[in-house]
């Protein structure tokens, strides 16, 4: 579902070259004419055989014949009315937006400004960040895909706050992410590229949807209730996210132990690597790629540990990131389809 959008693109490209998988079934969420495939993505032209050549509208019935797994990449408020249906179909579901994130639908509505209709739903949900949280994922019939913006934020920060290495109330989350975070279809003025082009922007401060996603997260984990601050940016790049955390570091907390911490948590990570002492994350060394790539240094000036990560938010962010989980609900490699290397530069 959504395979008009930037992140139904890259779910077709990273699907198409996946050895276990049969793309059965090319969705869109407005009920338009049918159109081709090539039409909507050109870049998938000639590239993928025994792809749908049509993207129809969405009927549960159908795609229950047809698929094992649906991906729902559309903006949150849509997976609500379809994740039912396709679930009593018999169908796996992996929701790309915000809908089954959030476990307190009063929480929800308070973010986004809507009714969640599917209440229900949220207990069964796993959250999809199997960096964090694996085994659930093995058994679950409903995923909610994490945000871009909350797997940079979580990676970076996961370790510090599980070994309570950090002020828990310290934390300040400065991100900065393409132009393609805001989907396909937001053709509106601040998206044009005379607008982004040399120029970077706050926006969402103090109200950006995701804050209280990371919120939960990182809550969850810590045992007690985080708070961050959290800003985003626009910049004027297509695609990647750098995430630079700022915490105060609990007394005599060491490097050592901050270290200990980040190989306890992902030495066994396939798509985070830590970088080495001094060398920090950049966007352009993760585009294309389902990699996250961590780095961190110390204040001492300040007492504050400074922790940065660095993705790809269509893939590691979203596509790539949803293809992993699909790998673990269906017992498949988890690297299966997705060793793709970073594009450089």
């Amino acid at each position: 579902m959504g395979a008009a959008g930037y992140v139904g693109g890259e779910l077709i490209r990273i699907l198409g070259s996946h050895p276990q998988v049969d793309i059965t079934a090319l969705s869109r969420v407005r009920a338009e004419e049918e159109q081709s495939l090539t039409e909507l993505q050109p870049q998938l032209r000639n590239a993928l055989a025994n792809l749908p050549e049509r993207v129809v509208g969405f009927d549960a019935h159908r795609l229950g014949e047809l698929c094992e797994v649906v991906f729902i990449a559309a903006p949150h408020g849509q997976a609500m009315s379809m994740a039912p249906l396709l679930l009593a179909e018999g169908v796996k579901v992996i929701d790309m937006g915000a809908d089954f994130r959030l476990r307190d639908p009063l929480v929800y509505e308070q973010w986004y400004k809507l009714q969640h209709t599917e209440t229900r739903l949220l207990a069964e949900a796993v959250y999809g960040l199997p960096e964090i949280r694996r085994e659930p994922l093995r058994t679950a019939r409903l995923v909610a895909n994490p945000g871009c913006y909350p797997t940079s934020a979580v990676i970076a920060l996961a370790p510090l706050v599980e070994a309570k290495l950090i002020d828990l109330t310290s934390i300040i989350i400065d991100s900065k992410s393409g132009v393609s975070g805001a989907g396909r279809s937001k053709l509106t003025l601040e998206y044009l590229f005379t607008e982004v082009t040399n120029d970077c922007k706050a926006y969402g401060v103090a109200s950006h949807r995701h804050t209280p996603e990371i919120e939960q997260v990182l809550s969850e984990l810590a045992g007690d209730p985080v708070t961050v601050s959290f800003t985003p940016h626009l910049l004027p790049i297509a695609r990647g996210i750098l995430t630079t955390t700022y915490s105060l570091l609990k007394p005599g907390v060491s490097e050592e132990q901050i270290d200990e911490a980040y190989k306890r948590r992902y030495a066994q990570e396939p798509f985070v690597r830590l970088l080495p002492k001094g060398v920090l994350p950049q966007i352009k060394h993760v585009i294309g790629s389902n990699f996250c790539d961590v780095g961190w240094k110390i204040d001492q000036r300040t007492n504050r540990l400074i922790a940065i990560s660095a993705l790809d938010n269509l893939v590691k962010g979203a596509a790539g990131l949803a293809v992993q989980n699909m790998n673990i609900l269906f017992g498949l490699p988890e690297t299966a389809g997705l060793q793709s290397l970073p594009l450089y530069p």
